[in-house]
């Protein structure tokens, strides 16, 4: 019984953490719903649930008019109604919910662990996001996201410093952005799912290139340390290296570095080993349930190594579903989890997989992720429309 009750202690906490994260916390402004009048959670005519003060804010001041940010139905300031199921589980959770900061705090910290220093972004300076890329030689942020236009580009501090990419169908225009990457030159390279292309833009937003034709649906992209380009082709299970001359707007060459991969995404170039990592997502036969794993090759194209679900299961208690992989500055593959959510260390590709946890808390839903040259980890979570900044604690 006492082995149980040690158990429960941490099992509750965490769904407590996940109640107030998923259930508690308006998904627009990010602040905590409550019985106060502007945090009082509202039922919108489509369902969705935003605070009080969002509502305001969201409503033309006088026709009262509003779109839902989540689902863009149209609805009426005054239509919408308390959530009753929300103020009743703020009730029920309430003393629980009072003391977890304070167990928070108490909480030590390991010295060396990443902790969250700066987030920038947020609903309505993104939407939807889906990709991340740093810009080598300003140090820009660059993000592709469901937004008018589908490119923004941040300054160091966070603000916003430029967008272009207008949504449309037109062959300059780009319809649903899945990744994006920065060369070398300071090109801006997207994977367009809606006609299957990849799209150049110089770093101010004029379009350079547009590749189509040559790929079922292209979806990761990455530079390498020679200024090529590395492609996923989720459709086809294959994987492209693209020689191009950005500066005149030609392709030079295409070819294919690996075939018969299953539903490869994300991928990733190990500045330091020229190493190559793709993650796939294999539809587990039978099953109808989707699965990843973490392909590591070397820089000539040999894999080194492997891992998938159930391998880092052995690791973990809980299942591990990766988003996302990167390297960092010593060579080590870095994976994003959308089951924790968490960010894990998988180790080098040589001992591959030495898994250990990098960040465990403050992320919802995250989906790419970046090393600065200060060694600061970047990471897209999508469910908070936000880029959140990681820096190594020694305190």
């Amino acid at each position: 019984m006492a082995a149980e009750a040690s158990e429960s202690g941490p099992a509750l906490h965490e769904l407590m953490r996940e109640a107030e994260i998923s259930l508690l916390e308006c998904k627009v402004c990010f602040e905590k719903f409550g019985h106060r009048q502007q945090r009082r959670p509202r039922n919108l005519s489509c369902g969705h649930v935003v605070c009080l003060a969002c509502v305001a804010a969201l409503a033309h001041p006088r026709t009262l008019a509003l779109e839902c940010p989540f689902c863009r139905r149209a609805c009426r300031g005054c239509d919408t109604s308390d959530c009753l199921p929300v103020l009743h589980l703020i009730e029920l959770l309430g003393s629980a919910l009072r003391q977890s900061p304070a167990a928070h705090r108490a909480a030590p910290r390991a010295p060396g662990a990443l902790t969250c220093h700066h987030t920038f972004g947020g609903w309505g300076t993104l939407v939807n996001p889906t990709g991340l890329a740093l810009c080598p030689k300003t140090g820009r942020v660059v993000v592709v996201h469901d937004g008018r236009r589908r490119v923004k580009i941040f300054d160091s501090g966070g603000g916003c410093a430029h967008q272009f990419g207008e949504k449309g169908d037109a062959a300059q225009d780009i319809r649903y952005p899945v990744d994006v990457t920065i060369t070398n030159d300071c090109h801006v390279v997207v994977t367009d799912a809606g006609d299957r292309s990849i799209k150049v833009f110089d770093f101010f937003g004029q379009i350079k290139l547009v590749i189509g034709g040559q790929f079922s649906l292209p979806w990761g992209v990455e530079t390498t340390p020679q200024n090529g380009i590395v492609v996923t082709d989720a459709e086809a299970g294959s994987l492209h290296l693209l020689d191009v001359d950005f500066a005149e707007g030609v392709l030079r060459r295409t070819e294919r570095l690996q075939a018969h991969l299953c539903n490869p995404r994300g991928v990733a170039v190990s500045w330091l080993t020229g190493a190559i990592a793709v993650l796939e997502h294999p539809l587990a036969l039978g099953t109808g349930v989707c699965s990843t794993r973490v392909k590591v090759f070397s820089s000539s194209m040999q894999l080194v190594g492997q891992v998938d679900t159930f391998g880092l299961s052995l690791y973990f208690p809980s299942k591990i579903t990766a988003s996302a992989v990167t390297f960092d500055h010593q060579g080590n593959v870095i994976v994003a989890d959308t089951s924790g959510p968490a960010i894990l260390c998988l180790g080098k590709p040589e001992e591959f997989p030495v898994p250990k946890p990098m960040v465990t808390h403050g992320l919802s839903h995250p989906v790419a992720l970046t090393f600065t040259k200060e060694n600061s980890l970047l990471v897209l979570d999508t469910a908070s429309h936000s880029i959140k900044v990681y820096k190594v604690d020694w305190g």
